[in-house]
C-alpha cells in the first residue's frame, strides 16, 4: 500500500464517513492541531527519561488518537461507528492531576515554562492543547461536535502542566518561578 493517494493535491481531504472538504476548514484545522499536540506529546516522550511519565503520555497520545477521529468523524452520519471521547477520559486526567498534586509542592507563584528538556517540551505541548482547545471551541460555532471534546482539551492542558512540573521534580530541577519586574523610576 502507497502511503500517497495523489487525492488531496487540490487542496482537499475526506471526512471519516465520507465526504470531502478544504484542508483549510475548520474541523481539519481543529483535528490537525490535535496530531500536531500528539505529535510533540512523542517529542517530549523521546526527551523524556521517567517510566511513569512514558507512560502518562502514552496514554495521552492513544487517547489524542481517538480524539482524532471523533474530530474528523461529523455527528449523526449514518452506518459510521468511531469511539468518541467521553466524560470518564476527562474523569481520569483529574484523577491523575489530583494524584500529581499530591506529589508536588505548592505552588506559591507562576512559574516559567522551562526546566528539564522533557519539561519544557511538555511546556510547548500544554501551549499547543490551548490552541487545539481554540480551533475546537471554534468548530462548535458552526457544527455539532460532543462537549466531551472541549472538556478534554481543558482538562489536558492542566495536566500537562502538571506533568511538566513533575518532570522537573523526577529530574531535580528546579522550577523557575516568574517575577514581577520592578516598575520603571518616573523621576529620572
Amino acid at each position: 500500500m502507497k502511503i500517497y493517494t495523489k487525492t488531496g493535491d487540490n487542496g482537499e481531504t475526506a471526512l471519516f464517513g465520507g465526504g470531502r472538504v478544504s484542508k483549510d476548514q475548520i474541523r481539519i484545522e481543529a483535528y490537525g492541531t490535535v496530531d500536531e499536540l500528539n505529535a510533540l506529546i512523542g517529542t517530549a516522550r523521546a526527551f523524556n527519561e521517567n517510566d511513569e511519565i512514558d507512560s502518562l503520555l502514552g496514554e495521552v497520545q492513544d487517547t489524542l488518537f481517538v480524539l482524532g477521529a471523533d474530530l474528523a468523524t461529523p455527528t449523526g452520519i449514518p452506518n459510521v461507528s468511531v469511539k468518541r471521547i467521553s466524560a470518564a477520559d476527562a474523569a481520569a486526567l483529574e484523577n491523575h492531576i489530583d494524584e500529581l498534586e499530591e506529589r508536588l509542592e505548592p505552588l506559591r507563584s507562576f512559574v516559567l515554562p522551562g526546566g528539564s528538556k522533557s519539561a519544557a517540551l511538555l511546556h510547548q505541548a500544554r501551549t499547543v492543547c490551548r490552541r487545539a482547545e481554540r480551533r475546537v471551541v471554534t468548530l462548535r460555532k458552526s457544527e455539532k461536535i460532543s462537549e466531551d471534546t472541549l472538556v478534554y482539551l481543558n482538562r489536558l492542558s492542566d495536566y500537562l502542566f502538571m506533568l511538566a512540573r513533575y518532570a522537573n521534580k523526577a529530574g531535580n530541577v528546579p522550577e523557575i518561578p516568574w517575577r514581577t519586574r520592578p516598575e520603571p523610576d518616573s523621576r529620572r
